[in-house]
């Protein structure tokens, strides 16, 4: 991704150690935290300094190297096993993050005794991941750019974006593969209550491109649908089921139920590992249910009313029936048979 003129990943390894950007902090400060321990991964997982599915996938990777690297000899296998379940417990919803931990724990205590080729073998599992997830976005890219036509106006929701996996990004990736073949469009940025990552990082990867937008509030999405402003709507995803059921940020399923009222195309763009295989359709997917102090606090300053409970599902199932298809690096396929040809 591009940053005041810098290209960069999300989150990274090197001398042992995890790099990320601290995405709590964007767009008004650009900070790099370092990770030194699986323990701190976690915590940045949880506490979403990393966030968006991909990015929490290969950050849960690096996780898993860096217990390889700092558990002692004895013990080895019960540390890594420890240490898996707390990268595993930090956010339940994403599939990413399971298919990444999953990976290179297994790749890892497969070559128990030699713990020197075990630990090298954690640290090539997680690069590999990451590097095959950002590749992954690219070409879904190349793939949805072709939905793009000059003229369009264009919705998301929630960030989409290389900040939300490794590099490039799933929605926004499609966006900038069509910005840089020369397509003029306009995309309409929902804010994305209550952590702002519309508002915030969307909005700041579309302003480093050069790519033409606007921030609106969530509530407007169905005002500018039925005043026929918008084209085509696309968001990424954090699983996606056999039957095409997907799980994404809270307000993703009123986004879908608005289209389908307005007619207007509702696209996924998602890489590999946001297919879950195993969860045949929504009613499976576990929904993270996050602190009420991040919808009545907005930086520290309390905007609700005082003696009021919240309640803060981050996430929604929107059901396969009332979405265009998925855009993968394989190509662009109806919902019910996306998760399947994904495989071929």
């Amino acid at each position: 991704m591009l940053i005041n003129g810098k290209e960069y990943q999300s989150v990274w390894m090197q001398d042992g150690k995890v790099l990320m950007i601290n995405q709590n902090k964007l767009p008004f400060e650009f900070e790099v935290i370092t990770c030194r321990t699986c323990e701190e991964v976690a915590a940045a997982i949880q506490n979403m300094t990393v966030r968006g599915a991909p990015a929490i996938g290969a950050a849960g990777a690096y996780g898993m190297a860096l217990a390889a690297l700092t558990s002692e000899n004895e013990n080895f296998r019960n540390h890594l096993r420890k240490y898996r379940d707390i990268l595993l417990a930090s956010r339940p919803t994403a599939i990413d993050l399971s298919n990444a931990v999953q990976l290179v724990y297994e790749q890892t205590v497969k070559w128990i005794p030699n713990l020197a080729h075990s630990r090298l073998t954690a640290q090539k599992a997680a690069l590999d991941f990451a590097r095959d997830s950002a590749e992954d976005c690219r070409l879904l890219g190349e793939v949805g750019q072709e939905l793009i036509t000059d003229g369009m106006n264009i919705l998301t929701h929630c960030n989409a974006g290389a900040l939300a996996t490794v590099d490039w990004g799933t929605a926004l990736s499609v966006l900038r593969m069509a910005h840089r073949k020369g397509k003029k469009f306009f995309v309409y940025v929902d804010e994305t209550r209550p952590k702002l990552q519309g508002s915030r990082l969307t909005a700041f990867e579309l302003k480093q491109e050069g790519i033409d937008h606007a921030i609106i509030v969530d509530s407007a999405a169905g005002y500018f649908m039925q005043q026929g402003k918008i084209d085509l709507i696309i968001t990424g995803a954090d699983r996606i089921c056999l039957n095409g059921d997907f799980a994404n940020k809270i307000g993703t399923y009123s986004l879908a139920v608005l289209a389908q009222q307005h007619k207007v195309p509702f696209y996924v763009a998602a890489p590999k590992s946001t297919f879950d295989l195993t969860c045949m359709n929504g009613d499976e997917i576990p929904i993270e249910q996050r602190s009420p102090e991040e919808i009545t606090y907005l930086n520290g300053q309390l905007i609700a009313s005082p003696d009021s409970p919240a309640l803060n599902p981050s996430f929604d199932v929107t059901p396969a029936e009332i979405i265009s298809g998925f855009i993968t690096s394989k190509g662009i396929f109806k919902p019910k048979e996306a998760a399947h040809k994904i495989q071929l």
